[in-house]
């Protein structure tokens, strides 16, 4: 890490912690992210999923999905969106633990050393969907502060909403709103947090200004830097090439007219970059000599959003949503170690969605009927070297999609759904090369019934297809070949849901979700690395299949959450194991509150299996042993005197500093780690 972002960092921290010690008391607001259910507190599988049709707890929609919201994001004080997402039943991260080497893994289904996953799992950001593909490169490049909530839907059924062959689902990050901060009545709040690292040395400083300029208009705008030294892992080893040094932000505004100001107008507009000297090209794993070597990088992210809302509560007929948005990720290569590496990969993509809602109601009965499409035109580039191993091309494609959702006496629920699209890509740099057309068909139905108020049964199947991507049809190893045939998949769902209440104590709650899946895959599409002549090939039949178990308890003075996950992935054609499928894992938190005290705390515990199904086809992976990692953590958040809006939070992770690999990541996890974190709000 350079002195001058050493210096910014040390700034920006310092003055942050001058006004966290000088500031009078003030009023502060908590964000509220979670519904309060009607019996009790909210668990983490009653926390809101946001989705077209009627507005759903966890519990009780028929697909496996998961939450994490604003306490989560402050309690794990995570570094990177890997750090959020670990104790999610079925959800890895691939890749590695660096901030620029992190892609996304669920039920097997996102490999580590591929940048061809795009759409097998759909990642979105307030609905502008991101997408990058560079070999040995992560896929998202972001900052954790900068959102509030992060939705996974894991399995195929999220396809007919959000894009055919989304074989592993749906990741949604949604960003801060400045009424996230902003009381009724209030005017403005100015939050200042920072953080620190023991491991990496890492510091992090950010500011948040909110403020209401009348009763119509908002605006939210938000700045960070964060940066880290390399880290170590549990035997004191230092992982190179994990340093970072970026600076974001969130300029959002949003605009609320109408009839009891209903609609809204929403712009945003989200920036994030780092810029590197001698940073290891191989994000992904340990270069080995002679490897690729180092290489100068400066990686910039921008999304630009604006959208319109009318849920036009009097009128059962329109509920519109309607966004365009802008997507660009640079990474500007120069100074490698080898010359063919000095590049510039650059992923850019326009969208437009529009959907609306029909409703009608009967004696016993509603009905959600909900249509839409999705554009999109994607532009792949690579600049300062020659193409082949990276072609350059164009992808414009159009899906339209219609979902029924049909409740009865409020105890079955009835989805359907199916979705068309269609994709040209067009080469842009290899003349021997053809445009394709592709088209994908996604159905799907799913049922939900409530036995009583305690059990409740679901299930889905759901068919998606996805088609092949610009880095698949024109890298130069695949010119003059069969065409590859798009990836087809069946999914079965089927699971139980409990729901209990005052248990221990009055108005504590308990829910139990527990889903098994069974994904057949045809002509899944394999990458047999960049020397193989082709590099990709469909290899037949993969089958995908195992159970997911979620658990929440919480009350007054005690709270905890428990997953399971189990999955087994095969290649049918070769008679292996997949080498995308992450070891069976258990995860668990448990903790206590202290109001009087306005504390909370508790212990996070994985349990990861060993991993021994591997093969030995191309871009294997060796086994792992397995592990366990145990983190502790504090919250102080005083809600009265003095110190009201002041928010401390302290976490250690990996407290026994245990040496370890993910199975799907290329570098060792993180050893022992003290975080501390330093946080006033204050509001006028």
């Amino acid at each position: 890490m350079g002195l001058v972002a050493r210096n910014k960092a040390a700034l920006l921290g310092g003055a942050a912690m001058a006004l966290l010690v000088g500031m009078h008391a003030a009023n502060a607001q908590e964000a509220q992210t979670n519904e309060q259910d009607k019996k009790g507190r909210v668990t983490i599988l009653q926390r809101l999923i946001f989705g077209a049709g009627a507005e759903k707890v966890a519990i009780d929609t028929p697909q496996s999905v998961s939450v994490i919201d604003q306490d989560d994001i402050d309690q794990k004080q995570a570094e990177t969106i890997g750090e959020l997402v670990k104790t999610i039943p079925g959800v890895n991260v691939s890749g590695s633990d660096r901030t620029l080497g992190q892609t996304f893994n669920i039920r097997g289904i996102g490999g580590p050393e591929s940048g061809g996953e795009e759409g097998r799992i759909i990642v979105n950001v307030d609905g502008a969907t991101k997408f990058y593909e560079q070999y040995r490169m992560g896929g998202l490049f972001t900052d954790t502060e900068l959102y509030k909530r992060v939705e996974v839907l894991r399995g195929p059924a999220s396809s007919t909403l959000y894009g055919s062959g989304a074989l592993g689902g749906v990741i949604n990050f949604t960003t801060k709103d400045a009424s996230d901060f902003l009381a009724d009545g209030q005017k403005g709040a100015l939050r200042l947090k920072t953080a620190f690292d023991s491991n990496s040395e890492g510091a992090l400083g950010s500011a948040i200004l909110a403020t209401r300029l009348n009763d119509n208009f908002e605006v939210l705008a938000a700045g960070n830097y964060r940066y880290a030294n390399s880290y170590t892992s549990g035997d004191g080893t230092e992982v190179p090439g994990s340093e970072i040094g970026a600076p974001s932000g969130l300029l959002k505004g949003t605009y609320r007219f109408g009839d009891n100001n209903e609609q809204a107008l929403r712009a945003s507009y989200m920036h994030w970059q780092t810029d590197e000297n001698d940073q290891y090209y191989n994000q992904t794993g340990i270069d080995v000599p002679p490897g690729f070597g180092t290489v100068d990088r400066k990686v910039t992210d921008k999304t630009a959003i604006i959208s319109y809302e009318n849920p036009a509560s009097d009128n059962p007929w329109l509920d519109l949503k309607v966004q365009a948005s802008f997507s660009d990720t640079v990474n500007d290569q120069s100074d490698a170690t080898l010359a063919s590496l000095n590049r510039t990969f650059g992923y850019k993509t326009y969208q437009f969605n529009i959907q609306n809602t029909f409703d009608y109601e009967g004696a016993n009965f509603v009905n959600h009927l909900t249509v839409g499409s999705q554009s999109n035109y994607q532009e792949r580039t690579t600049l300062k070297s020659l193409s082949g191993t990276h072609p350059q091309g164009e992808r414009t494609a159009t899906g339209a999609f219609v979902q029924n959702e049909f409740i009865w006496d409020e105890r079955l629920t009835l989805i359907a759904g199916a979705r068309l699209d269609w994709q040209r890509l067009e080469p842009t740099d290899i003349a021997a090369a053809a445009s394709k057309d592709h088209t994908a068909f996604s159905p799907k139905i799913a049922a939900h019934y409530k036995l009583n108020d305690t059990f409740a049964v679901f299930g889905s199947i759901a068919h998606t297809e996805r088609v092949p991507t610009i880095d698949e049809v024109f890298d130069s190893a695949q010119i003059g070949r069969p065409d590859l045939k798009k990836e087809l998949s069946n999914n079965y769902e089927a699971g139980v849901a409990v729901s209990l209440y005052d248990l221990a104590q009055q108005g504590d709650s308990l829910q139990l979700k527990t889903t098994g899946f069974y994904n057949d895959i045809t002509d899944l599409i394999t990458d047999n690395g960049r020397l193989a002549n082709p590099r990709f090939t469909n290899i037949g039949q993969a089958r995908i299949y195992g159970a997911e178990v979620e658990l929440g308890y919480d009350s007054d003075y005690v709270f905890g959450n428990a997953a399971y996950s189990y999955v087994i992935g095969e290649d049918l054609l070769n008679d292996t194991a997949l080498n995308t499928v992450a070891p069976h894992e258990f995860a668990f938190t448990v903790g206590g509150r202290m109001p009087d005290r306005d504390l909370s705390f508790g212990w996070t515990s994985r349990f990861v299996a060993g991993q021994d199904r591997v093969s030995d086809l191309p871009n294997m992976r060796l086994p792992v042993p397995s592990f366990s990692t145990h983190d502790v953590f504090l919250t102080w958040k005083p809600q009265d005197g003095v110190l009201k809006g002041f928010e401390t939070n302290f976490r250690v992770d990996n407290i026994f500093n245990e040496q370890y690999r993910e199975f799907l990541s290329g570098t060792a996890g993180k050893g022992r780690t003290f975080k501390l974190t330093l946080a006033k709000q204050l509001d006028w």
